[in-house]
């Protein structure tokens, strides 16, 4: 069997490709092969390759395609090649989150979030770069990265997003069929909106972090960045579930149900206006409109709300801060962390050693009344819709610190208050500003994966924003 290997094969949703796998009309080998050449070859030119997996995924699929042969079929990710980001650690392989310190670190155990994807037959075929340490310290500038900075498949003048941007990258270029990524304060929807493709942020503790790099321990999550939020939804079920080695896991796992989903017609959405209208950058405001007309369109009734009044961005910061200067505090007294390749970073990291413990204390305690609003304002609302960033991706020598909060209240807080509150999110790609796509992120309660999976294919289904492709890839 040989099959003909195209370029729309490259841009194929896990479903369809998981068709042409069970039909045998091409094998999980080929498959694997295509892609792990493509990421190999053309992953540096997005800086978004940290370590290719090639001869072991290859062999992983041998054994796929006996299954196949025999009729065992273990579900959509069956025989499907994908990437990580170099926070999970891959036993023998080196694991370096992106910074030079951490080089040559080497597990002896697999994340868990990875064991459960070779269950399902999914096949690792390579490490994507990130932003050092997540980000932890605050980076000023996108090179700040053991890879350099990740380039945006679709102007390599634009930042791939961070932290997650080589797995922005590599889904956006065709490079894995979806990967991927983690979540402090914005690292999925981030880079997701950035690079046009479909990102979930699941609920906190919905996937278990055991073996990911910490940044802070009461904020991270980890989650698929896809083609379409139907294979998001594969994804996460595949990987969701209690695990006694996090000991944040939830103890929860997701299933996709659409059999039991009701007409998005029948949910309330709550909005702001200035969000699309003042906080979104002038370029963006007409796809976002747009975007908004076809969340009309589908019936569901949009309901102008904002979020309640806290200073969610001063609280997610000082959290992340204290808990990242415990994770790091080795690194810091070590010396070490002059290595890292942002200023700005080295020293915020440092500076995170000083932070009093009363602070983070009341940032903590207030994080609970946050919570406690956030549950407040969905009694009467089913999602939250606001754009996922203001605008298109930013250039690459613009420094990230440049611009002012907004003074708008509405929902541009919108992630940093998701974050805090552990809430799960979407990011769909809605149109394009100046060339670049730009995205909106629709946010629920609690373990609501499905309905926000729910707003997404209603959404996909009547625009097609998620299947543009990069021009140059």
């Amino acid at each position: 069997m040989k099959a003909a290997i195209s370029d729309d094969l490259f841009f194929a949703t896990l479903g369809e490709l998981n068709a042409k796998l069970r039909a045998r009309e091409i094998s999980a080998v080929e498959l694997t092969r295509a892609f792990a050449q493509r990421l190999e070859t053309l992953g540096p030119r997005y800086n978004a390759l940290a370590l290719p997996l090639t001869k072991q995924a290859v062999r992983a699929a041998q054994a796929v395609d006996k299954e196949f042969k025999r009729e065992r079929f273990r579900g959509p990710l069956q025989g499907i090649p994908f990437g990580a980001k170099d926070l999970l650690a891959y036993r023998g392989h080196p694991t370096t989150w992106g910074a030079k310190p951490y080089a040559e670190q080497v597990f002896d155990y697999d994340a868990t979030a990875l064991v459960k994807l070779e269950k399902a037959g999914a096949l690792l075929i390579g490490k994507l770069s990130m932003v050092e340490l997540a980000g932890g310290g605050g980076y000023r500038f996108p090179a700040a990265s053991l890879f350099g900075p990740g380039l945006n498949p679709w102007d390599r003048t634009r930042w791939s997003g961070g932290s997650s941007s080589g797995s922005g990258s590599a889904v956006a270029a065709g490079l894995v069929p979806f990967a991927l990524g983690s979540e402090t304060n914005g690292s999925i929807l981030s880079p997701s909106a950035s690079c046009g493709v479909t990102g979930l942020r699941p609920t906190y503790g919905l996937v278990s972090r055991h073996g990911a790099m910490a940044l802070a321990w009461s904020l991270d999550k980890i989650g698929p960045m896809c083609r379409s939020a139907e294979d998001c939804a594969f994804v996460l079920q595949a990987m969701s579930g209690a695990d006694s080695k996090d000991p944040a896991s939830a103890g929860k796992s997701f299933y996709y149900t659409p059999q039991f989903y009701k007409p998005v017609k029948q949910l309330r959405i709550g909005y702001s206006p200035s969000d699309f209208s003042e906080w979104a950058q002038p370029a963006a405001r007409p796809a976002f409109e747009k975007a908004l007309a076809v969340i009309r369109e589908t019936g569901a009734k949009l309901v102008e709300t904002q979020l309640p009044d806290f200073p969610y961005s001063t609280l997610t910061g000082t959290i992340i801060n204290a808990e990242m200067a415990s994770i790091f505090e080795p690194l810091i007294a070590s010396g070490k962390v002059d290595e890292l390749a942002d200023k700005k970073q080295i020293a915020g990291l440092k500076a995170s050693l000083e932070l009093p413990a009363k602070d983070y204390l009341k940032a903590m305690r207030l994080r609970t009344l946050v919570q406690h609003a956030m549950r407040k304002l969905f009694i009467d609302i089913d999602v939250l819709l606001a754009p996922s960033r203001p605008g298109p991706a930013t250039k690459l020598d613009e420094a990230l610190d440049r611009n002012p909060p907004p003074a708008l209240k509405g929902l541009n807080n919108l992630t940093s208050a998701g974050n805090l509150a552990g809430l799960p999110a979407l990011s769909l790609p809605c149109g394009f500003a100046d060339q670049l796509p730009v995205a909106l992120q629709v946010v629920g309660r609690p373990f609501s994966e499905n309905m926000l999976i729910m707003v997404g294919k209603e959404f996909q289904s009547r625009t097609d924003w998620h299947r543009q492709r990069p021009p140059a890839a």
